[in-house]
């Protein structure tokens, strides 16, 4: 009787919580209790606007920062154990997350997405997880087995004391891609709406594999003039001047780790002064594509050709559009997207804002004649 007077809250306090800490999860650094994962849908009228409501998870469990693993959902005594389990499937999708939990203090209801034989099973408050017990079943399940692989995997993060960081999609789409790479993949495709931070999610995404040592020469591709400054002075800036280059004019130099450059300043309508095959065919170890759609995929290209010259290195293309015409197609040159962040979920989340179609007709197909007597700027 005691335990149903309870709250949601004292539930966590006194009985979830001290589970997760018997299990050995540090309290910490692994657990975030209450996670707001989304600013809730912008909902406007007329000139006025408001928020709808946010998204919360009572607990996401980390193996480490931002490689999350499982979600707890909470409720008080007088609820069945099992009662919030349908939140937390749906919270688990937006999250890809493949370990859910509901708890009332009693017990836990673990619903296993990795188990195919057995999806769901009651454990008692002792028999909760480790997170080794977990991250094992993880990696099996991604079939992530070699010691390479695991240690490409659980490479941290880059950190600073902003206090920035990550959503939750831009680590999906990081962890995708690093999964990916951990296991051979050389292609791959990143989709994520206009102004969801492709940009800063590069960073990171190049910051685990340049820190583990598995990509050690790098080349950013970019397709408008002030992007590549923007780029190495603003999210990339933690990588320090000494080791980035921003290549102009198609003057090459050897002696740097991170390049980036536009697509058309290392390609010319003339053969010898393509400025990229002054480097080697192997010298990039990876190629990061910002809006890959633009004609990275296209075989008459000349950014094609860049691509195509470095043909050993691990190819990322990033877009918000992706191109799939009978001539031009992202799908086939770098597969299916291994993460993809749409429009649609970028409003739905509140990240974006909604968009509103205004129509208008006019009169230009019509044709225009100047009328008698009008003059041109020579008089004419």
């Amino acid at each position: 009787m005691y335990k149903r007077s309870l709250s949601e809250r004292d539930i966590c306090t006194k009985f979830i919580t001290p589970a997760l800490k018997k299990a050995g999860w540090d309290i910490q650094k692994q657990v975030r209790e209450e996670v707001f994962f989304t600013d809730g849908r912008i909902i406007v009228q007329g000139s006025l606007h408001t928020r709808g409501k946010r998204k919360r998870a009572d607990y996401i469990l980390y193996y480490k920062k931002n490689l999350p693993i499982a979600i707890v959902e909470a409720k008080d005594n007088k609820k069945g154990v099992g009662s919030g389990m349908q939140q937390a499937l749906e919270y688990s999708e937006i999250l890809q997350l493949p370990f859910v939990f509901t708890s009332n203090g009693d017990s836990f209801v673990f619903h296993d997405k990795t188990n195919l034989e057995v999806r769901e099973r009651e454990l008692t408050m002792e028999e909760f997880p480790s997170p080794e017990e977990l991250w094992e079943k993880y990696l099996k399940h991604k079939g992530i087995e070699t010691h390479q692989a695991r240690e490409v995997v659980e490479q941290d993060y880059y950190t600073d004391d902003s206090g920035m960081n990550l959503r939750y999609y831009q680590a999906n789409a990081v962890n995708r891609a690093i999964e990916a790479i951990a296991k051979g993949q050389n292609r791959i495709l990143l989709v994520m709406a206009t102004g969801t931070g492709k940009t800063y999610t590069a960073f990171n995404l190049i910051w685990r594999l340049w820190k583990a040592g598995i990509k050690k020469r790098i080349l950013f591709l970019a397709d408008r003039n002030a992007l590549p400054t923007q780029t190495k002075n603003g999210d990339f800036s933690p990588f320090g001047n000494d080791i980035m280059h921003i290549i102009k004019n198609r003057k090459i130099d050897k002696s740097y780790q991170i390049y980036f450059a536009l697509y058309q300043g290392l390609t010319s309508n003339e053969e010898e002064k393509n400025a990229y095959k002054e480097f080697s065919r192997d010298f990039f170890d990876l190629i990061v594509v910002d809006e890959c759609h633009r004609g990275s995929a296209s075989e008459v290209s000349a950014w094609r050709e860049i691509l195509d010259y470095f043909e050993g290195a691990t190819q990322i293309g990033m877009t918000a559009t992706p191109k799939e015409t009978k001539d031009i197609s992202n799908m086939d040159y770098y597969g299916e997207p291994v993460y993809t962040y749409s429009l649609k979920q970028g409003i739905m989340d509140g990240f974006l804002a909604p968009y509103k179609v205004v129509r208008i007709t006019t009169n230009l197909d019509e044709g225009w004649r100047p009328t008698s007597g009008m003059l041109d700027k020579f008089g004419h």
